[in-house]
């Protein structure tokens, strides 16, 4: 049986493919290897291939597992890629390097109340409901400009991109065009989209991050398993 280290070689290995068929840069995809529910091992496993860039989808779960890990690899980069309350936003920007879901004014208020405090900047991603899920966390398309504009003028956030999660069974590839096209409208050059099952169709629309689960880590343990 592979580990997470084997799956992750060959995950970059589909990756890189699917650069050169999109004719894109392989540098230009940055692979999450998102390790939500997943023990500590799993992850040491992948950090030994080299690979320093992982996802957590829970605040609380990064606080238990990362803070050991980073003192073996210092130079690791953490996504945060799962809904975030409002009150844990001071414990996201305390561990986190990126944060791929701000979704309302009050949660990007909370954020840039802690980066004034902490002097920690993670770069944030605003996630769109492209599906018009409500159960989903995100943004709607129409309702994007305005927060887009509260994120910069008012809390002053560093906004780089945008992050969407298709719906399930749908195809995604109006999902990734959509997002695309708003990121084109707001100057924002970031796109965080494309999971294990898509992520090189994420690629050929201009994909700039991949969050990539079960093809490294396996099926995804119950949390509390």
């Amino acid at each position: 049986m592979t580990g997470p280290g084997e799956r992750l070689t060959a995950v970059a290995g589909r990756l890189r493919e699917a650069c050169e068929r999109a004719g894109r840069p392989a540098d230009g995809v940055a692979l999450i290897a998102v390790s939500k529910f997943h023990p500590a091992e799993a992850v040491l496993d992948a950090l030994a291939t080299g690979h320093r860039c992982f996802g957590e989808s829970r605040v609380q779960e990064a606080q238990a597992k990362w803070p050991a890990l980073r003192e073996r690899c210092p130079d690791a980069e953490l996504h945060l890629i799962g809904s975030l309350q409002t009150n844990k936003a001071a414990a996201a920007v305390g561990i986190f390097d990126v944060i791929h879901s701000v979704d309302r004014p009050r949660l990007a208020a909370g954020l840039a109340a802690a980066m004034e405090r902490t002097g920690r900047r993670p770069r944030c991603l605003i996630q769109v409901d492209t599906g018009a899920e409500e159960q989903k966390g995100g943004v709607a398309p129409a309702a994007l400009a305005a927060l887009v504009k509260e994120c910069r003028d008012v809390c002053e956030l560093p906004l780089t991109g945008l992050m969407c999660i298709p719906p399930a069974g749908q195809d995604p590839v109006p999902h990734f065009r959509l997002l695309r096209s708003l990121a084109a409208e707001h100057g924002l050059a970031e796109l965080s989209m494309g999971m294990s099952a898509d992520f090189g169709t994420a690629v050929a629309e201009g994909a700039t991050m991949v969050r990539v689960g079960s093809a490294v880590f396996g099926p995804r343990p119950r949390p509390g398993a």
